[in-house]
């Protein structure tokens, strides 16, 4: 009885410790709408995306409760990213996962 305990004891723990470990790695967010950012933001994101498509914006929240914004822009047929913080600054460009 003890050892069918404490197997189920094992299991349940390993499950919460991986669904712990993923929600590390991806934090929740939501798509956004350029026109509801701050102006700076808005300058930042039209300035990057030189006239190609903005396909999408999402705010990216962390672990520590910050976020930012996640700009996927389409030029010339293919799709890059950057990341933008709260106040217009511009953190990385990166290259769209397909």
């Amino acid at each position: 009885m003890k050892t069918k305990s404490l197997l189920l004891t094992a299991v349940i723990s390993a499950g919460l410790a991986c669904e712990v470990a993923a929600q590390g790695r991806e934090q929740p967010g939501e798509m956004v709408q350029v026109k509801s950012l701050p102006a700076s933001v808005q300058q930042t994101i039209n300035q990057k995306a030189a006239g190609g498509e903005i396909v999408r914006v999402k705010r990216e929240d962390d672990a520590n409760g910050r976020w930012n914004y996640d700009v996927v822009v389409r030029s010339q047929g293919k799709e890059w990213g950057f990341e933008v913080d709260p106040n217009g600054k511009l953190l990385r460009t990166h290259g769209e996962k397909k």
